[in-house]
């Protein structure tokens, strides 16, 4: 918004200084053109070209005054000298003026001349030149040439000394153009400092609540009163959230100690009864329920994590978990593992590993494990060789209680809360988890489980 007002300011003013300066010069021409017609018309133009005398007066002085016999004078010969710089376009504006008052003006001579080159005046300016007034360092005046041919074949010449204005004139423009264009563009910075400020704070705030579900304390209303407002109803959402979210916590903790209880009693009850086969499949769907139980209670705590992040060996902690896999005699292996040390949540990055590596053998009989960098990401690859996912699938397989199968049988059995369980860790460590089938030679050979995770 800065950018875009001050680059608005700065067409602005430099339109209006062109504007200013255009006039300004559009003047300064209009004084020279209307003094040169005064100087000439002045010497009876009667008696000289027929014309009607101007008003009462010689009209305007513009620059320095020189005395009158040197302002205009009666020359034999064409005033013209090498080195003088034709000016044609007030040799034009002089013309029509002349002729708007009956002068025949076909004979008509304008031009720039260095004053110490002037026959005429050289004398004069060289006694009266150092005592001119002007600024230390100005430019010495110019001398502006006006000579108009008459009927006897002599020449009246009109002298003007005008100071160089354009150039003092445009450094002034552009001084003044500057300062203003700098008291807005920093008047408007203050203003939008003072509202974009509380803004970026409240983001952050948001940001960080948004990761974390946690509060990090309340913000300090400040800035306008709309963006104090706005820092006054995030503070009592967040504040109600949070109410809300450590009510959920202890009803999940009272659930969570409800269930287990009674589960446990009945764990001990089965041992009673005679028939081994049905005792253990009482016992397996208990156990089946305490750990679709475990999956939700974890699920539902993921989002706020009680443990700080710690900077932790990745790569060891992958190991340990392929080790425990391998130990139990399931066909786990271990691939390339760089040695990555980075912020983490152990505890709930080993869960999310073993429930992809449990994903993979329940459905894919094998699982291999890589771990690499990449620029500013760990990359955790999980991959199996079932029969991977319909494409169509792939996305609704993250959502929570969600299975291929209709059936949950003890065999591939669970609440298909894993995938769901390890992208919500993956989240909570500000990276993703996504799937995708593994093709060789145009057929499915697989599916690969990719957990990324940023260093910092």
């Amino acid at each position: 918004m800065l950018l875009a007002i001050a680059l608005a300011l700065m067409v602005a003013q430099g339109l209006s200084a062109a504007l200013m300066w255009r006039m300004q010069h559009e003047r300064h021409f209009a004084g020279l053109v209307n003094y040169a017609a005064f100087s000439l018309l002045g010497r009876n133009p009667r008696a000289q070209f027929g014309a009607p005398p101007p008003p009462s007066g010689e009209g305007p002085e513009i620059g320095f005054r020189m005395p009158r016999p040197l302002r205009v004078q009666e020359e034999a010969r064409f005033p013209a000298l090498d080195g003088d710089s034709r000016r044609p376009e007030i040799e034009q504006a002089l013309r029509q003026v002349l002729e708007a008052q009956g002068v025949n003006a076909a004979r008509l001579f304008v031009a720039e001349r260095d004053p110490a080159r002037d026959p005429a005046i050289a004398e004069w300016l060289a006694r009266r030149g150092p005592r001119m007034a002007r600024p230390k360092g100005a430019p010495r005046p110019r001398l502006i040439i006006a000579a108009i041919g008459r009927d006897d074949g002599t020449w009246l010449t009109a002298r003007l000394l005008a100071p160089r204005t354009e150039r003092a004139m445009l450094t002034t423009l552009i001084l003044q153009t500057l300062f203003i264009y700098i008291v807005l563009v920093g008047a408007v910075a203050l203003i939008l400092r003072r509202i974009a400020r509380p803004l970026k704070a409240l983001t952050a705030q948001v940001e960080a609540f948004a990761r974390s579900r946690a509060l990090a304390g309340q913000l300090e209303p400040e800035g306008p009163d709309d963006i104090r407002r706005l820092i006054d109803a995030h503070n009592a959402m967040e504040r109600r959230v949070g109410a809300l979210l450590d009510e959920k916590d202890v009803m999940l903790g009272a659930i969570g100690h409800d269930l287990k209880t009674p589960l446990a009693a009945l764990r001990v009850r089965i041992e009673a009864v005679e028939d081994d086969a049905e005792r253990g499949r009482m016992a397996a769907g208990i156990e089946d329920i305490n750990r679709s139980l475990d999956d939700i209670l974890s699920l539902a705590r993921v989002g706020r994590p009680s443990d700080p992040l710690e900077q932790t060996e990745l790569s060891a902690l992958v190991t340990d978990v392929v080790g425990e896999y391998e130990d139990m005699g399931e066909d786990v292996t271990l691939g390339e593992a760089e040695r990555i040390v980075m912020p983490l949540r152990a505890t709930w990055l080993r869960r999310a590993l073993r429930n992809l590596v449990s994903n993979a053998l329940r459905y894919g009989s094998r699982a291999r494990v890589t771990l690499r960098r990449a620029g500013s990401e760990a990359v955790l690859i999980v991959e199996d060789d079932g029969p991977g996912i319909p494409e169509h699938e792939i996305v609704r397989m993250l959502e929570p209680f969600t299975r291929l199968e209709a059936s949950r049988n003890s065999s591939t059995g669970g609440a298909g809360l894993g995938l769901t369980l390890a992208r919500a860790i993956a989240d909570q460590h500000g990276g993703s988890l996504t799937l995708a089938n593994r093709q060789q030679d145009g057929e499915t050979r697989g599916l690969t489980a990719t957990l990324r995770l940023p260093l910092q």
